[in-house]
C-alpha cells in the first residue's frame, strides 16, 4: 500500500498572513512540518500543495517537493484532492500545514486502519477531552462515535450533553485526516451541505452523504498556530530544541 503525506500549504492566511514562511527557532514553519510529517514511517512521500511560488521556492530550498494548486480552493481538503489527481497513491493523508509539533506516530496510526480494512474510505483522530472549558469552546470541534469506533456526529458543541448535569469527559477531534485516494476525489466533488454549512465543518459533508468515517483514538492533542499568541507559544517550545533531521 502507497500512502503520500500532502500538506496544505496556502500563503494568505487571514489571521497570520504568509503563515507557512513564519520563522520559528531559525526555520519556516511549512519546513518543520514537512519534517516531522517525513519521519512518519507510514508515508512514502511528503508534498506541499501550494498556491504561492514563495512557499514553493521555500520548500525546495530545504529539499523537499512542492506542487502548484489554484489560489481558490476554500478548504485544505480541496487544495489536497487537486495535486492528488496527478498521482498515484493508495492513500492520501492530509497533513495540517500550521501544525509544527506534528507527531509523526499519529500519522502512522491514521494510516494504519487502511492496511487491514478494505472498505475502510475515511479515518480521522480523536483525543481525550476533560476541561471544562475546552469542552465548551467552539473552536474545539468534539466528535461522538458508534461501538465500533465511526463517526456518528461533528460539532463545535459539547456532545454529548449530559442530561444529569454532571461534568463528564468528551472526545476532540484531532483534525489530521487519511483518505482512499479515489475517495478524497469523489469526496472533493460533493457541493456543500447543510450541516457542513450550518457548523462550517466540511467532515460533515462526508457523514450527510452516508460515508463512514473511522475515529482512531489518541492521546496527543493537536497544536495549532491560528493566532500571534499560538505563534509565540510554539516558539518558546521548540527554542534551541529543533534539530533538523539528518542535519
Amino acid at each position: 500500500m502507497k500512502a503520500i503525506g500532502l500538506i496544505p500549504a496556502r500563503y494568505a492566511s487571514r489571521r497570520l498572513p504568509g503563515k507557512p514562511l513564519l520563522q520559528i527557532a531559525g526555520r519556516t514553519m511549512i519546513e518543520h512540518v514537512h519534517d516531522r510529517a517525513q519521519q512518519a514511517v507510514s508515508l512514502d512521500e511528503v508534498i506541499v500543495a501550494t498556491d504561492d511560488d514563495r512557499v514553493r521556492e521555500a520548500v525546495e530550498a530545504f529539499g523537499g517537493r512542492a506542487v502548484m494548486t489554484r489560489a481558490d480552493h476554500v478548504c485544505g481538503t480541496d487544495r489536497i484532492a487537486e495535486a492528488a489527481a496527478d498521482l498515484e497513491a493508495d492513500v492520501i493523508v492530509n497533513i495540517q500545514g500550521d501544525e509544527p509539533l506534528l507527531d509523526p506516530v499519529e500519522i502512522d496510526n491514521v494510516v494504519e486502519p487502511f492496511r487491514f480494512r478494505e472498505d475502510l474510505e475515511m479515518a480521522t483522530l480523536g483525543a481525550p477531552l476533560t476541561d471544562p472549558a475546552a469542552i465548551e469552546n467552539p473552536d474545539n470541534v468534539k466528535v461522538v462515535v458508534d461501538q465500533e469506533g465511526y463517526a456518528l456526529y461533528f460539532s463545535r458543541l459539547p456532545i454529548p450533553f449530559h442530561r444529569s448535569g454532571e461534568a463528564a469527559p468528551a472526545t476532540l477531534h484531532v483534525g489530521l485526516y487519511a483518505f482512499r485516494r479515489d475517495f478524497l476525489l469523489r469526496f472533493s466533488r460533493l457541493p456543500p451541505t447543510p450541516l457542513e454549512r450550518c457548523e462550517r465543518l466540511e467532515q460533515l459533508r462526508a457523514l450527510e452523504n452516508g460515508y463512514r468515517i473511522l475515529v482512531v483514538p489518541t492521546q496527543h492533542e493537536a497544536v495549532g498556530v491560528d493566532t500571534e499568541e499560538d505563534l509565540e507559544m510554539v516558539r518558546r517550545l521548540l527554542a534551541g530544541r529543533w534539530v533538523r533531521t539528518g542535519g
